[in-house]
């Protein structure tokens, strides 16, 4: 059975958007990822195109609430807030028995300069994105296999 990991961050229109995908691109086989926002709003379209550029296709997916998931009942193993630290945003707690993991990534929608200068910090968020989901896969992995 698959484990179910929720990433949360303020908007759901971007890091946990591609988290989500990463995850399930990744990792599908051991994970089903979702995800939603504290204050959702609309798919940012730059993010839509560094992730297709990387061969996932995200341009489909909706923006939801984080309250709306938690009172429809679902439960997760891992909830993941991917909201910025050093700006201080406020990341929204998700209740449960879910084990709770903070990783701390700059707002794609925040980012200032021309849109060449946009889509290359948001590709460098989407690389980082990746890199953390891949070692943290690894990780998990090794735990189960351990256990």
């Amino acid at each position: 059975m698959k484990k179910r990991a929720l990433f949360i961050c303020v908007h759901n229109s971007a890091r946990s958007q591609m988290a989500e995908a990463w995850l399930n691109n990744i990792c599908g086989e051991y994970f089903e990822a979702q995800s939603a926002g504290l204050e959702p709003g609309t798919l940012n379209p730059l993010a839509v195109q560094v992730m297709a550029e990387a061969g996932i296709d995200i341009s489909k997916k909706k923006t939801q609430a984080v309250f709306d998931v938690f009172v429809s009942g679902q439960l997760f193993a891992y909830v993941i807030t991917v909201c910025d630290e050093a700006s201080a945003e406020k990341c929204p707690v998700f209740p449960g028995p879910a084990t709770r993991l903070h990783w701390s990534f700059p707002d794609p929608s925040e980012v200032q300069g021309s849109e060449t200068a946009k889509l290359e910090q948001i590709r460098l968020i989407r690389d980082q994105i990746r890199a953390k989901i891949e070692q943290w896969c690894e990780e998990v992995c090794l735990q189960a296999a351990a256990s």
